[in-house]
């Protein structure tokens, strides 16, 4: 499992991460099953968010019950988790009583005294970032969070934060797979008049987060589109299968390995973040934190996705 850096985060991050925002209705030996096969593919980080379950903080305190991680065993995981997001609506909200109030409710059905990275969930139209500098502020002098980012968030936004927030942002979390790439390819196809693919919709996120030390935290790297389901072994992605299928049995790997893959290579050191919750699948998609894709064979899986390569 490859492994770097990031600001004010203890352990080295793997470029994967085991998402369980879908672990509310799963037993103590499932949870464990699916936290220890991570942690044996070499995954030690953990994505969580205050509004993933049933009621809000579910999966955080469905984790807390399963695995009753000790001080020392706790030490040996990053856990992340978001705020920012509330319901019924959906709606956001960034003020300062927000965003403290999660935290206070993710450590206690986390049963920890502090969150490793805490990620700003979407975001609030309504945001007044000295609400956000202050919130910071507070949770960090408190030792109740080490690190501090985003998620969906474009460079402006980003900008708008860092000019009130003393803390690096140090994540992105951002939606990316190889079906679901117009942060990625519409470099590739810039300034082409009359094509879709050329058109920005993020002000250049990819390029901004590089520039600026930001890890992308790719969400759904598995999934076609917004939760339109996944685009390995889907007839509407005959050719994208068929190269992805001859690249898994050259480097003798799952297929979902090639589509982690596809992120990892990527020279802005991202993280792929996994939705998954079946043992087997998590195990297979890690094997493709290292696979050394070529350059001719990461644009042949662009091409196949249907993009334009000019």
């Amino acid at each position: 499992m490859k492994t770097f850096s990031m600001p004010d985060v203890a352990l080295p991050a793997p470029n994967v991460v085991q998402g369980l925002m879908r672990i509310q209705d799963k037993s103590d030996d499932e949870v464990r099953e699916i936290v220890r096969t991570a942690r044996d593919a070499g995954i030690t980080f953990l994505d969580h968010a205050d509004v993933y379950g049933t009621p809000p903080h579910g999966c955080e305190r469905r984790f807390a019950e399963a695995m009753a991680l000790s001080p020392s065993e706790r030490e040996q995981y990053t856990i992340q988790t978001k705020a920012g997001i509330r319901t019924p609506g959906p709606y956001f909200d960034f003020s300062y009583e927000h965003l403290t109030a999660s935290v206070e409710g993710s450590l206690e059905a986390l049963g920890t005294d502090y969150i490793d990275i805490l990620l700003l969930h979407r975001p609030d139209a309504l945001v007044e970032p000295e609400e956000v500098a202050r919130a910071f502020d507070h949770l960090q002098a408190s030792g109740k969070v080490r690190a501090f980012g985003v998620s969906n968030h474009t460079p402006g936004q980003i900008e708008l934060l860092k000019k009130y927030v003393r803390q690096p942002i140090v994540a992105n979390q951002l939606q990316l797979s190889i079906t679901h790439a117009p942060m990625i390819t519409q470099g590739i196809a810039a300034n082409m008049q009359g094509l879709e693919q050329s058109v920005s919709r993020d002000s250049g996120i990819v390029d901004y987060c590089r520039l600026n030390d930001i890890t992308i935290q790719a969400w759904s790297p598995f999934q076609a589109g917004f939760f339109d389901g996944p685009f390995l072994g889907s007839d509407k992605y005959p050719e994208l299968n068929a190269v992805i299928d001859r690249l898994a049995e050259k480097y003798d790997v799952p297929t979902l390995a090639i589509a982690t893959a596809w992120i990892t290579r990527h020279p802005a050191r991202m993280q792929v973040v996994l939705g998954t919750t079946t043992p087997r699948r998590i195990a297979a998609a890690a094997q493709g934190s290292e696979i050394p894709l070529t350059r001719p064979e990461w644009y042949e899986l662009v091409r196949a996705a249907g993009y334009t390569v000019p």
